[in-house]
């Protein structure tokens, strides 16, 4: 082989293998640093986005953060998308943010203060801006939500839309769960056809943390189950044929692993645009972490049956693929 040959050939070798180094590189879990949980995972134009709680003692859980990534490998932060100075009537436990676009704005949905009765002030609030990274200012002064309806604590917000375009507001803690129908402007709610405005919608088994998407015309509904605080928390799924189910629990698609991880659980799922390639983004804690508080954010890929169930989802440590959106 001559010298020019050898360099063209050994030059086009060490180009492959960099391109297939790159194309191995994978997210890692953590995806991020820092003690973040509850995350609401969502794709705006060409970008991915993660909106988590900042795991903290309740007092400081006074702000929010976000992350965008181009790939889900590469994550850049950006700090205090808001706080409680922006939302007067909000004093702690910022949590579970829920986001959409809409009419060109973006809708930051949140629950605040961790209210235990009827007679406190706080529940759930919107906010708004004109960027996905804010800031975002509180869009109606007060909660959208501060009661306890159906004795669902007023927290953990999903925002759904269906496939008619309108919204819903699926949330609730304490093994309760409500939707309603969210006003175009997302400043109140459109009574149901009865008259009732939220409606009880409680699988077997659920504690809190729900999560919709449609898949094949069919209606997955998700939530966790378990205690927040210890090994056991998970997420189990129910399918039905339309937003009100009614939701039969199938069973747990994500738990601990003794070897990598507890309480896997409260999560949010990503469809890959023009393609059938699913991402779960959910919190789990270190097996070196014993405080409440210690939880970081991680992604799995998700796959489906070929009857269309959900199968079995294996934490790991690698995380996943690169996959640039176009």
């Amino acid at each position: 082989m001559n010298k020019v040959l050898f360099f063209i050939t050994f030059a086009s070798c060490s180009t492959l293998i960099a391109q297939k180094k790159v194309s191995e590189k994978t997210s890692m879990n953590p995806i991020f640093k820092g003690w973040y949980a509850d995350p609401e995972a969502v794709i705006f134009d060409k970008t991915y986005w993660v909106y988590p709680t900042y795991s903290a003692k309740y007092e400081d859980e006074v702000f929010l953060d976000a992350f965008s990534s181009p790939d889900l490998v590469n994550w850049t932060k950006h700090p205090r998308i808001i706080d409680t100075t922006s939302v007067k009537w909000a004093k702690k436990t910022m949590w579970a943010p829920a986001i959409v676009k809409n009419n060109n704005k973006y809708f930051l949905f949140f629950s605040a203060n961790d209210i235990q009765n009827n007679n406190e002030i706080g529940g759930i609030g919107v906010a708004v801006a004109d960027k996905p990274e804010g800031p975002f200012k509180d869009y109606l002064g007060k909660p959208l939500i501060d009661k306890f309806i159906n004795y669902a604590q007023p927290i953990d917000q999903f925002v759904f839309k269906d496939k008619d375009g309108q919204y819903y507001l699926i949330y609730g803690g304490w093994r309760h769960c409500n939707i309603a129908k969210l006003k175009p402007d997302f400043t109140g709610f459109i009574p149901f056809d009865d008259n009732s405005v939220f409606k009880g919608i409680t699988p077997d088994q659920y504690v809190e943390g729900p999560v919709m998407f449609i898949r094949n015309g069919k209606y997955y509904f998700m939530w966790s189950e378990g205690d927040w605080v210890g090994p056991d928390y998970c997420v189990s799924y129910a399918i039905g044929d339309s937003v009100m189910g009614p939701f039969k629990r199938i069973g747990k698609i994500l738990q601990q692993d003794p070897k990598i991880a507890t309480g896997a659980g409260h999560h949010s799922i990503i469809k890959a645009p023009d393609s059938d390639r699913y991402y779960i983004v959910y919190h789990r804690r270190p097996l070196t972490e014993t405080s409440a508080f210690s939880r970081e954010t991680c992604i799995e890929e998700m796959f489906f049956d070929e009857n269309g169930y959900i199968k079995p989802v294996k934490i790991t440590n690698k995380g996943v693929k690169a996959n640039p959106l176009k």
